[in-house]
């Protein structure tokens, strides 16, 4: 779960210009290529904070090859969409930030450490198996998967029934795209 509910900090990017006004929406589409830009730091990051307790042929410690490879292709494919969407939540002010070619890695290096660090170490072969189940989907696909999840937390949280604490999809989603 914690796995899922990492990729919830992007939306803190966002957070604090969508506090101020009337921030536009971003649909789901845009959501995933959020997710999906992430995600391959994301894995490698967990792979290293889980390699005292994985064993090396486990594919979260994988550091190359094809299932990475396809996420890393995804990410760049997805990053246009989830810089539009990111820059249209943010507004004007930040739309020139968005647009550096450091955007990006500066963006992952600084999300990555920070949601992987959220992981214990207990959890990582439970964390190993959904990366495992994950694998035969398109990229987009597991992103999907993990943006649904998030709103169904962070719906399940406004009715009072999950912890508030838990992470969650704080992205102006619109409401049309909720399922």
């Amino acid at each position: 779960m914690k796995f899922l509910t990492s990729l919830s900090a992007l939306a803190l990017i966002v957070t604090s210009s969508a506090a101020a006004a009337a921030t536009p929406c971003v649909t789901t589409a845009e959501a995933q290529s959020i997710a999906l830009v992430a995600m391959p730091e994301i894995i490698r990051q967990t792979g290293q904070a889980c390699a005292a307790v994985l064993p090396p042929s486990a594919l979260t410690r994988q550091t190359g090859g094809a299932f990475l490879a396809k996420y890393d292709t995804a990410a760049n494919t997805a990053w246009p969409t989830a810089r539009a969407a990111l820059e249209k939540v943010a507004g004007p002010d930040m739309a020139p930030l968005l647009q550096s070619e450091f955007t990006r890695p500066l963006l992952v290096s600084l999300l990555a450490p920070a949601l992987v660090g959220q992981i214990d170490v207990q959890d990582c072969p439970e964390i190993d198996h959904m990366v495992t189940l994950l694998e035969p989907l398109p990229p987009r696909n597991a992103a999907g998967l993990v943006v649904s999840a998030l709103q169904l937390i962070r719906e399940k949280q406004q009715a009072g029934k999950l912890d508030a604490r838990l992470p969650t999809l704080d992205l102006p989603l619109c409401p049309a795209q909720r399922r």
